[in-house]
């Protein structure tokens, strides 16, 4: 049999007996995604003692679960390319990688190729029957550092549910702009901004749940070293909320606004500041359980060369403020 062809079988106990044939299957094959097991009951991969039944009819306990489907290519759309990538830690199920400021994440308008994605078809073929390739959570372009993959559909339905569930815990540092008294929590929901559709806002009517703690690393003269924690996962979340508080990312072009100039600063170092090309973002830690052996997994990865660059520039202006 090839690791592209299922083969299940199961009875349904006692204790689902007059439930519905999908909620069941989700029951019984919590593997996989509740969309991907209805295709299968409609197609007639997953049956009832041999003969396909439809979605809502409601099963008797001790009926026979029987699944023989052939997982298909679900990318076709997009084409492997060899792209390098930073390889943290890999397994016949996952893969964590330390991305890269400048890389998409999915391929989208304006970037059809060269992201991730066809870099990952490229180094693990069989991700192709997996959604989206294996990916289950994204940073931004210009966002560096840690990112896990799901290989395979059964680590991408667990991997999915840990996210719902708020069990991967991902942990941010940045630098944001102004001088931050203490660390915090921001609570406020975020949505599509109403005006500009490429931006997120938070929102007082309509928004998701979005929470960021935030503390304190080291502060500077008009910047602070942050640590930011994710409750939450929505889009530019801690870009957003940072913003909320008036304490924008550093180098943030879409979220920004003015930089902050310490009084007299050297020009060398004004024009650094105003030349750092992205958000002052980086995904340091990824925390998770892992969907095969329920093994407690964390990696960490040092901050990329030019946030390192970034701090002490920053606190080559203090130093040279106070002489």
């Amino acid at each position: 049999m090839s690791n592209t062809t299922i083969a299940l079988d199961i009875s349904v106990p006692s204790a689902f007996s007059g439930k519905r044939f999908d909620q069941i299957a989700a029951e019984l094959f919590p593997d996989y995604s509740r969309a991907r097991l209805q295709s299968w009951i409609k197609s007639g991969e997953l049956t009832v003692d041999g003969a396909p039944r439809q979605p809502k009819d409601k099963l008797q306990a001790g009926v026979r679960l029987a699944l023989r489907a052939e997982l298909q290519p679900v990318n076709d759309t997009w084409r492997a390319e060899e792209i390098a990538l930073s390889i943290v830690y890999e397994d016949a199920d996952i893969l964590v990688i330390d991305k890269p400021a400048g890389l998409v994440v999915h391929p989208a308008a304006g970037h059809a190729d060269g992201t991730l994605l066809n870099a990952l078809l490229h180094h693990c073929p069989e991700i192709n029957t997996v959604p989206r390739a294996g990916i289950v959570h994204r940073l931004d372009k210009d966002t560096t550092g840690l990112m896990v993959v799901a290989k395979n559909l059964t680590a991408q339905a667990n991997l999915v549910a840990q996210l719902q569930a708020r069990d991967v815990h991902r942990e941010y540092e940045a630098v944001v702009s102004g001088v931050l008294v203490s660390g915090g929590t921001v609570d406020a929901p975020i949505g599509r901004h109403g005006r500009d559709r490429k931006k997120q806002a938070v929102l007082a009517h309509g928004g998701k749940e979005a929470i960021t703690h935030y503390r304190v690393l080291k502060r500077f003269r008009a910047y602070t070293h942050v640590r930011c924690l994710l409750e939450t996962g929505r889009t530019h979340q801690i870009r957003v909320h940072m913003m909320h508080l008036r304490h924008p990312l550093l180098g943030d072009r879409v979220y920004g606004g003015r930089f902050k100039i310490p009084a007299e600063a050297d020009a060398d170092f004004v024009a650094y500041l105003r030349a750092f090309p992205r958000q002052a973002l980086h995904a340091r830690r990824l925390q998770l359980v892992h969907p095969r052996s329920g093994e407690a997994m964390q990696w960490e990865t040092p901050l990329p060369a030019d946030m390192t660059e970034l701090l002490a520039q920053l606190a080559a202006d203090v130093q040279h403020n106070a002489e």
